[in-house]
């Protein structure tokens, strides 16, 4: 597979050229970038997928949501609906996709909405007085200019080792990184060294005036369902398998491994729709763990008693309150 890549770089090239003239366009203000008058902030990456996106925008609504009408806009990948659509929590994860459900399950109180078109979507929600808007995976959606940009990076999978597309992962160059204004590594080990963290910082090159973090996926001690919850350790011993349709699960998989869980892993594409057979084998299991996006795609379709989800959260490494005080400085001072 990693030859067929490296073959391909000759298309990396042209693709490469095509949105570097459509970054200078924007910069040049040739093409109509729309600002905004109430904080607007963007969490999106280079690479495609699997940086953690979601858990940083479920943290940044935790971290606001007592002090402002908070608003998470997505465009809803793979729902079968079109336009703005602000959900209730009730519709269904093919409707909606499945991160914005996720996000209202977990923040009822939050304007969740989901919309192609960013511009009509922000639109949209400043009639719906939102204070604060969340824009999730809107990095290279130059039509509308977040005031604060946030770029995650894997630690795995730093942007700048990476290639651009079709040979590599990258969506643009790495220079786009340059448009953010906060940089985070993701998944990192939690007992990461300050040595290795200089390296990684010297490595992304960045500019004086972006800030930089280190954050890990902090799991959770109990597997819970719409009913119930296990601990870990009374999974011991149980016939489970677990059901990942995400970028990355290695980082999972590892995790429960270390818990010296045994289990059977289905694998699926990120955002899968489960087929009518697909829905039918896991129905013959007698337990199933999926992660929690998952959790909402299949939550309608298989039993609440045997259909389990991990919760995870991001964590910051030694310096949440300043990433936090940067936030807030932000969102207060605009």
């Amino acid at each position: 597979m990693a030859i067929i890549r490296k073959l391909l770089f000759p298309f990396s090239l042209i693709y490469d050229g095509i949105t570097r003239a459509r970054n200078e366009l924007y910069d040049q203000r040739i093409l109509k970038s729309e600002k905004y008058d109430l904080p607007v902030i963007c969490v999106g990456n280079l690479n495609t997928g699997g940086t953690g996106k979601s858990p940083m925008i479920e943290y940044l609504v935790q971290l606001l949501i007592s002090q402002f009408r908070i608003a998470t806009l997505s465009r809803g990948y793979k729902r079968k609906t079109s336009g703005f659509w602000q959900l209730s929590g009730k519709e269904t994860a093919a409707e909606v996709g499945d991160e914005p459900l996720q996000f209202k399950r977990k923040f009822p109180n939050a304007i969740v909405a989901v919309d192609a078109d960013r511009r009509n979507g922000i639109a949209q929600l400043v009639g719906e007085q939102a204070e604060v808007i969340l824009l999730d995976d809107a990095f290279q959606h130059r039509k509308v200019q977040a005031g604060l940009n946030i770029l995650l990076t894997s630690y795995d999978n730093l942007y700048a080792s990476d290639l651009i597309l079709p040979a590599g992962n990258l969506r643009e160059s790495r220079e786009g990184a340059k448009r953010s204004n906060i940089v985070v590594v993701t998944k990192c080990p939690p007992n990461i060294k300050a040595a290795e963290m200089e390296k990684i910082k010297v490595f992304l090159k960045l500019n004086k005036n972006q800030k930089l973090f280190f954050s890990y996926i902090s799991y959770a001690e109990k597997v819970t369902s719409e009913s119930s919850k296990l601990t870990l350790d009374e999974l011991k011993g149980k016939d489970f398998v677990l059901v990942t349709g995400i970028a990355n699960p290695k980082p999972l998989i590892d995790y429960l491994k270390d818990k010296d869980l045994k289990f059977q892993h289905r694998k699926f594409p990120d955002h899968h729709h489960f087929s009518e057979d697909e829905i039918q084998r896991l129905i013959k299991e007698n337990l199933v763990l999926a992660t929690e996006k998952d959790f909402v795609r299949l939550k309608e379709r298989l039993s609440p008693s045997k259909l389990f989800y991990l919760p995870i959260e991001t964590k910051f490494i030694e310096r949440e309150k300043d990433f936090n005080r940067v936030i807030l400085n932000f969102v207060k001072n605009i």
